[in-house]
């Protein structure tokens, strides 16, 4: 198994081939799932407590799964009060929203957990008991993204760096997965192999085109998102399958590539971000440019580390950018 490069190993990246090619993009925005009267009557707001969410029923035994596992990198009683560690501009009304889509999906009968791992696998490795994918629904045979959040490989802020993101495609359309993952990068990594896989091994029953897939990450998730399009699933241990189509970086210093060819990139990063430099991540993309990949790149003024969506800040927008980019590959 492929352990996490200091340089990338150009011998078996080539071996490796792009996710592109016959792919169908989504039609059209699609509304989340209508909530009900009861479901209505039971909807969570900013003054519903964290530990109640975990606890509803309606989530079963992976609920606890929804805030980070690793508690003492957040704060908050409420919803409105969740604070993560190395984020700013959580919005509580968007963490509001999450949950309630989430229910009301459930309620829809949908399944929204997945196990990435064996009983007997989660036996031997108990860590392994704290992975799996929340699975944001689009339309049926549209392609997938998995999106995988930060937290410096400590912890996994979900709610505010990879849901955000999975229920936004799913609104547009697309299949979206929100990865968690055990902390550290080389583990980390390993899960995101194994979580490309069950999508590939599943995509069948899960409804969704393996075609063009793209991987989404903020800081630690981009990472993430950048090795696994470097090197492609096998170098982690997981199947023999094509790298991303395109990658979406938010706010890393991630620096290393493969010269014999990357996936599409787009990036954002704020120019104020005391974790991530802005300078890095252009010089990667001006690298991965040179290459001939087709890339994208933005830094906004005034703007740190771990704003998520972006929204009301000087990053409003990315969002879309970053679908248009990808619908771009889809569609060459």
């Amino acid at each position: 198994m492929q352990s996490i490069p200091v340089y990338l190993l150009a011998a078996l990246a080539s071996l490796c081939l792009f996710g592109c090619g016959g792919r169908t993009a989504a039609s059209e925005d699609i509304p989340p799932p209508a909530i009900s009267e009861t479901e209505e009557e039971s909807a969570v707001t900013v003054n519903t407590k964290i530990t109640d969410v975990i606890a509803d029923p309606v989530f079963g035994d992976y609920g606890r799964l929804l805030f980070p596992v690793q508690d003492d990198y957040y704060r908050g009683e409420t919803l409105g009060e969740l604070s993560l560690t190395y984020y700013s501009h959580i919005d509580p009304d968007k963490t509001v929203e999450i949950v309630n889509s989430l229910k009301a999906r459930a309620g829809a009968g949908e399944n929204l957990f997945y196990d990435i791992y064996t009983d007997a696998e989660k036996a031997a490795d108990p860590a392994k008991a704290d992975t799996g994918l929340f699975f944001f629904k689009g339309e049926e045979g549209a392609p997938f993204a998995i999106c995988n959040a930060g937290g410096a490989f400590a912890y996994v802020g979900a709610m505010h760096d990879s849901f955000p993101h999975a229920l936004e495609l799913s609104k547009r359309g697309y299949n979206a997965f929100a990865l968690i993952y055990r902390p550290g990068a080389q583990t980390a990594c390993e899960d995101l192999a194994r979580a490309i896989s069950f999508v590939f091994a599943n995509g069948s029953e899960l409804g969704v085109s393996t075609d063009c897939y793209s991987l989404w990450g903020g800081s630690a998730g981009a990472r993430m998102a950048a090795y696994l399009g470097s090197l492609g699933p096998a170098a982690f241990g997981g199947d023999d399958l094509p790298r991303p189509g395109t990658v979406v970086m938010q706010y890393t210093g991630h620096s290393e590539y493969n010269p014999n060819g990357e996936p599409p990139t787009f990036a954002c990063v704020g120019d104020s971000d005391g974790i991530a430099s802005w300078r890095t991540m252009e010089r990667r993309i001006e690298a991965l440019s040179a290459m001939g990949v087709d890339t994208e790149f933005h830094h906004y003024p005034g703007l740190g580390h771990g704003f998520g969506l972006g929204t009301g800040t000087a990053a409003e927008g990315w969002f879309d950018d970053a679908v248009a980019f990808w619908e771009k590959q889809i569609n060459p």
